[in-house]
């Protein structure tokens, strides 16, 4: 699984994540959505990974997910930062997999 990083995706992160320590991790989240397969993909900052996580590794810093979540992702996914609205977005070449994505700090 491959995930692109844009240069503006990047700079918010940075900015998102300064000062903080933690990893980044590529959630597909079913809290509130009814059922297992009804989730949105969500960006989380955790204090640690699972067991079962597994790393993708980009071009310039690693991003984590629950390696049975793999399923609801492309194998070829980019990362993006939309400034108008303020939101990041991830999408592969065929589809916007969530065209507005949180950043959510699940740190202590």
């Amino acid at each position: 699984m491959q995930m692109i990083i844009t240069e503006a995706a990047e700079k918010k992160l940075n900015e998102r994540t300064a000062g903080k320590t933690g990893y980044l991790k590529l959630v597909y989240d079913i809290e509130g959505c009814g059922c297992a397969v009804s989730g949105v993909p969500t960006l989380w900052l955790v204090d640690d990974v699972g067991a079962d996580d597994i790393e993708l590794k980009t071009d310039t810093r690693s991003i984590y997910m629950e390696k049975q979540k793999q399923v609801f992702f492309d194998e070829t996914m980019s990362l993006d930062f939309h400034v108008k609205s303020n939101c990041f977005q991830l999408k592969s070449p065929g589809q916007y997999l969530n065209p507005r994505m949180s950043l959510v700090d699940k740190t202590k």
